[in-house]
């Protein structure tokens, strides 16, 4: 069973919240890419949340452009996971894909 750590951002009042899920709870998650939207009133949650990122349990974190729930080396110039350090700068960083899975530990997202 999936355990994930749910930081819920609010942009109106600019205040997150955090909400640990297990169980049957978390498989409403398992599965969702970044992007998607989902109402997780069954869970306590008011509104509808849109997923926009997250991380595994080693702490990769997923980026959009990476498809699946794999890790990856990619070629980063700019972007979630690479820190430039002089301008042109490339390298190869290992990131997690945008599908949810069982290797996610925290998942971010934003009411909508």
């Amino acid at each position: 069973m999936p355990e994930y750590k749910l930081i819920i951002s609010d942009p109106k009042t600019g205040k997150s919240e955090v909400k640990e899920l297990k169980g049957a709870e978390a498989s409403v998650l398992a599965g969702l890419k970044i992007g998607d939207t989902v109402d997780l009133s069954s869970i306590g949650v008011k509104g509808k949340i849109k997923v926009t990122g997250g991380s595994d349990k080693a702490g990769f974190p997923m980026r959009q452009d990476v498809l699946g729930g794999v890790k990856r080396h990619i070629l980063l110039t700019k972007g979630v996971g690479f820190r430039t350090g002089s301008e042109g700068e490339k390298r190869r960083k290992l990131v997690r894909g945008n599908t949810v899975t069982e290797e996610i530990y925290q998942v971010n997202a934003v009411l909508v």
